[in-house]
């Protein structure tokens, strides 16, 4: 093959992959000029070199699942986040009482091209508020309403988690159609110092799981609540495993899943506590049980 054919070929591979990488853009109405088409997302970095908020911090372990809202927001107050580790951008200030938006940026696919990558730039010349709705699942959650793509997002700590949408946020106007639902969080490559501090958490978190579960089980025979609650934990694993799957360099690190079973250690507890106190026959019943066995292992 001559050189000028082979410089041809090259040429005609670079123009493909140019053509497969075009963004659309839509910058909504009274917001802020977008970059140009075509422009790399490039959120700012932390300074520091970990992820900002070590995994030690709020709501790191079973037992402080639970962050308190001041020390979830200030866990992620200014950072800049991405989902999935590695896509978009989510930018929050603010404290336990008020929480705005100052920059949202979200990937996606075309609408009429599913090959065509976009993102669309949703930042307005006032902040985007988002409004505490309490803790449904154990969790300070807020709920935001973004044009064309209303979102909520449970703090944890130095990540935000947002429930998977069962249809796709689409702005007709940039052909853009995204999926924002997953676990917003560092950039997965500034995780991987903290991956032996991660494995420690979350096997606190994992324990902090069992002992709840330990106890909802011994409900569930007296309560139809509790017993769902255990078959839903059967899937719980498999969940996880696909939520995370996507998040940059998690096979390296395991923030994600550590993160999603905080999460589940702070549903369970609240789910727990809304069963109230076992029923004094239930634990007679118990008490009998456990007589008994002991009677009949010293038998010969």
């Amino acid at each position: 093959m001559t050189r000028p054919f082979r410089c041809f070929i090259c040429a005609l591979f670079a123009a493909a992959v140019a053509a497969s990488e075009t963004r659309a853009q839509l910058t909504l109405p009274g917001a802020a000029p977008a970059e140009a088409q075509g422009a790399k997302v490039a959120p700012a970095k932390p300074k520091h070199k970990s992820s900002g908020a070590s995994a030690t911090e709020a709501g790191s372990s079973g037992k402080d699942a639970e962050a308190t809202p001041a020390a979830g927001i200030a866990s992620l107050a200014g950072r800049p986040l991405m989902l999935n580790g590695k896509s978009g951008l989510l930018q929050i200030s603010g404290d336990d009482k008020s929480v705005t938006i100052d920059k949202l940026q979200l990937v996606g696919e075309g609408v009429s091209d599913s090959s065509q990558r976009c993102v669309v730039d949703i930042v307005g010349e006032t902040p985007i508020e988002a409004t505490n709705v309490g803790r449904p699942d154990g969790l300070e959650r807020y709920e935001a309403k973004v044009p064309a793509c209303p979102i909520s997002f449970d703090v944890l700590g130095g990540a935000l988690l947002v429930p998977t949408q069962i249809t796709a946020c689409v702005f007709k106007a940039a052909d853009c159609q995204t999926a924002p639902g997953g676990l917003w969080g560092p950039d997965g490559a500034s995780l991987v110092g903290d991956a032996a501090k991660i494995v420690k958490e979350r096997a606190a978190a994992e324990k902090a799981m069992g002992k709840i579960l330990h106890t909802i089980e011994d409900r569930a025979g007296d309560s139809t609540q509790a017993a769902d609650l255990m078959r839903d934990q059967n899937a719980f694993a498999g969940q996880r495993d696909e939520l995370c799957r996507d998040y940059a360099k998690e096979s390296v690190h395991g923030y994600c899943a550590l993160r999603v079973t905080e999460a589940r250690v702070a549903l369970l507890r609240t789910r727990l506590d809304e069963l109230g106190p076992a029923t004094a026959s239930k634990a007679v019943s118990e008490k009998g049980k456990k007589a008994k066995s002991k009677k009949s292992a010293k038998q010969p």
